[in-house]
């Protein structure tokens, strides 16, 4: 099996060389970009396994590029931005990123997260048992198998952020799991601040899946608890 690659997308040179710095110690293969326009040209002739994708580039911006992504590939997106409100990190994940770090960062800590990213990667690929290939839950089906989702025969596209929470939900069908709960199973590290984050997700899930996310059929909000599927 060949070295996992990760382009790295942002118009800083000196982050861009750190990263890749980082990266190749830790046994991957660094693809570099300056904007998002030079991104999307190298995903069209490069495999790629996961993107770290600065918010502020000129030409094309990480919000931009992520939702050109999204149209057409469901690999792993983590966000950078110098900007740490949660109105900016919010941005970042409602238009399909898993995962959101902050400038200044540690190095160490985006190589954590981009494995934490890659190895539930890994897990959502692995063939499932037969008998736990597909749950279904009234009209929605989720195949574990293919990561498919189809809700009244209709099949909907999730990041595999969104795919890992609602399969963790329908597994525990009926109960009621926190948002640090949540967190912690699906991004595979200690909960810290981590209520919005997995607010955002869940809300991007439920503006898929459900007819009228107002009155939901399938993920239910347990106000000051947290959520569940019924």
């Amino acid at each position: 099996m060949g070295k996992q690659r990760i382009l790295i997308v942002d118009d800083e040179e000196d982050i861009r060389d750190l990263l890749e710095i980082y990266l190749k110690n830790e046994g991957f293969d660094a693809l570099k970009a300056v904007d998002g326009l030079e991104a999307l040209e190298m995903l069209e002739r490069e495999d790629i396994d996961l993107i770290i994708l600065d918010i502020m580039m000129p030409k094309m911006d990480g919000i931009q590029a992520c939702m050109r992504i999204r149209k057409e590939r469901n690999l792993p997106i983590i966000m950078l931005s110098a900007k740490s409100e949660d109105i900016d990190k919010i941005l970042g994940l409602n238009t399909g990123a898993d995962d959101y770090v902050t400038k200044p960062f540690n190095p160490l800590e985006v190589v954590a997260r981009v494995k934490s990213q890659l190895r539930r990667c890994n897990m959502l690929r692995s063939t499932a048992p037969k008998s736990d290939e597909e749950i279904e839950i009234g009209g929605l089906i989720i195949n574990t198998a293919t990561h498919q989702v189809k809700v009244d025969e209709r099949e909907i596209k999730l990041t595999p952020t969104e795919f890992s929470i609602l399969e963790f939900l329908a597994r525990n069908r009926g109960r009621v799991l926190s948002t640090e709960t949540i967190y912690e199973r699906v991004w595979n590290e200690p909960a810290y601040e981590s209520e919005n984050t997995v607010a955002v997700h869940i809300r991007n899930i439920r503006e898929k899946v459900e007819i009228n996310p107002k009155e939901p059929r399938y993920i239910k909000v347990v106000w000051g608890v947290g959520y569940k599927v019924e």
